[in-house]
């Protein structure tokens, strides 16, 4: 959704040490029998501020799993447009693969760069469209070590709240990246160097092809065919045709479709793996 932040007290009402409690709201408790998915990441146990990790020119809050190569950022922005000035500390120990970022005080779309793209690209979560150019979301400055820039007023409006989430790929736990499709049913085999346990898969040159999300609760063996749409409030989907086997080592195509395996086309990923790589069996 693009809706701004909002509270819900009979929502997800609270955080534990070992899970999460919900509560009424059927957004969140299961009131139909069909059953609920959740999927979750571990950052830090506290909020990291200033002087505990390497602050950008805009004052911001960290909560961050270096280890895992995940952290969350929140942060106010100045208004300062198109201006490679201006950035913001991410926390992590190397230059993110992924960073997706959200205006929280109001109704606009959701922002994401990708490690394949260039410091003038962006796609939107939010949305099915194909990676957009525009030079002043990322201040036509890709993201470093320590920093990621902002420069269009979507992600850098003055006085305006943002969350950040921010993920680089760890050696047999994560994998954020892209592929190219062949447009063939024996489709291409990206390698991740585990077994995945959850994946999102979106076309970035094609427009109007949805992210797809997959993972190995709704689907327990292969083919892994039932999908959900974060860009849209679908219900879950299961394919006809196979998309994807996930392997020992990585997933395969099994389909030619443009949503996923289109001649050609290319496809931005982000995996996270059902267990370390060496202690992995094939399916």
């Amino acid at each position: 959704s693009i809706n701004a932040e909002t509270t819900d007290s009979t929502g997800l009402t609270a955080f534990g040490a070992d899970g999460f409690t919900v509560g009424a709201d059927t957004n969140y408790c299961d009131t139909t029998g069909d059953g609920m998915v959740a999927w979750n990441w571990k950052a830090g146990n506290a909020t990291l501020g200033t002087g505990d990790f390497t602050q950008g020119s805009l004052a911001s809050t960290c909560s961050r799993n270096v280890d895992a190569g995940f952290s969350i950022v929140s942060y106010t922005g100045n208004g300062t447009i198109a201006d490679n000035s201006t950035n913001v500390g991410h926390g992590l120990s190397q230059t993110p693969d992924a960073i997706i970022i959200k205006d929280r005080d109001s109704s606009v779309i959701w922002y994401a760069w990708w490690n394949n793209f260039s410091s003038n690209q962006v796609i939107y979560p939010s949305e099915n469209s194909a990676v957009n150019t525009d030079a002043n979301v990322w201040a036509v400055t890709n993201p470093t070590s320590t920093l990621f820039y902002v420069g269009n007023s979507e992600v850098n409006a003055d006085t305006r709240k943002y969350i950040a989430y921010c993920f680089h790929s760890v050696d047999g736990y994560s994998k954020v990246g892209s592929y190219t499709g062949n447009g063939d049913d024996d489709g291409t085999f990206i390698y991740t160097g585990f077994r995945p346990a959850f994946l999102i898969v979106k076309a970035a040159d094609v427009a109007s092809k949805s992210w797809l999300l997959f993972d190995n609760k709704r689907n327990t063996s292969n083919p892994i065919q039932v999908v959900l749409y974060p860009d849209t409030t679908a219900a879950e989907e299961t394919f006809t045709s196979e998309p994807f086997d996930f392997t020992s080592n990585g997933f395969k195509s099994r389909k030619n479709s443009s949503k996923f395996n289109g001649s050609g086309s290319t496809y931005i990923y982000l995996a996270f793996a059902e267990t370390p790589f060496k202690y992995s069996n094939a399916r």
